[in-house]
């Protein structure tokens, strides 16, 4: 699918992985919406951006902020053609705990809901937006791309939540993209390994290092850039469809 002149819309687009992607969108001639909770970060980027692209303040978990940022996609525009899944948070809880305490309900739920309840929210409504579309001269009407985690594959010890969320995200992918075939959508997830992201900015930095120098090669964090460029193939590469692809520097996290 060709990027210029498509409409796109990037959740959690006002920081880290879905920043970068949004601002790559938005280069190559896409008209985007950044959806995302934080207010002032989103309206910054929209604001720095300029034409083409809007912020549309989205809680991927509520159903009908999903539908107003598909709306806005489709208003302002003229359809969509494009959804990145960037939302998520993380969390590291042990099941059970040295003094005895187990992994509070609530936060596994609340894991849970945002980035596998929230991804499959915005997977649904927009894919059927997607299908209004006319199709490209190759068939296609929409792409859409999540992020999973090589957590998903290698879960560390205190991952539980974090890793069930990935998991279902990765285990999604491919029935999400037999059942949108027919409609000329493809659905994809990347699995990013350490990426230099908001959820490592409170980190020390010897501890950064350490976690950098733990990735085979490249041994750094990764750079949200490089998320977004892997988006960008996908999106442009019709041949892709159904899978997760790894970007992690051939990285394979140890338990702990």
């Amino acid at each position: 699918m060709e990027i210029k002149g498509a409409s796109a819309i990037v959740t959690g687009g006002a920081s880290g992985l879905g920043n970068a992607t949004v601002k790559l969108l938005h280069s190559q001639g896409a008209r985007v919406v950044i959806a995302d909770v934080i207010d002032e970060r989103g309206e910054a980027v929209a604001q720095e951006l300029g034409d083409g692209a809007i912020f549309v303040k989205t809680d991927v978990t509520d159903e009908a902020a999903g539908k107003q940022a598909v709306e806005a996609a489709v208003s302002k525009h003229g359809g969509l053609n494009i959804l990145i899944n960037c939302a998520g948070i993380g969390g590291a809880i042990k099941i059970l705990n040295k003094d005895g305490t187990v992994h509070d309900l609530e936060k596994y739920r609340r894991i849970i809901t945002v980035n596998l309840i929230g991804t499959f929210n915005m997977l649904r409504l927009s894919a059927a937006a997607m299908t209004k579309g006319e199709p490209n001269p190759g068939g296609e009407r929409g792409v859409i791309v999540n992020t999973t985690s090589v957590a998903a594959y290698e879960g560390q010890i205190g991952q539980a939540a974090y890793a069930s969320s990935k998991g279902g995200i990765l285990a999604l992918t491919l029935p999400a993209a037999r059942e949108f075939a027919r409609q000329g959508i493809r659905v994809l997830a990347i699995a990013p390994g350490i990426f230099d992201t908001d959820m490592l900015a409170k980190v020390p930095e010897p501890v950064r290092k350490t976690l950098g120098e733990s990735v085979p090669f490249p041994s750094r964090l990764g750079q949200p850039e490089e998320y977004a460029r892997l988006a960008q193939h996908i999106i442009e590469n019709p041949m892709l469809n159904g899978e997760s692809i790894r970007i992690d520097g051939a990285l394979r996290m140890a338990p702990r």
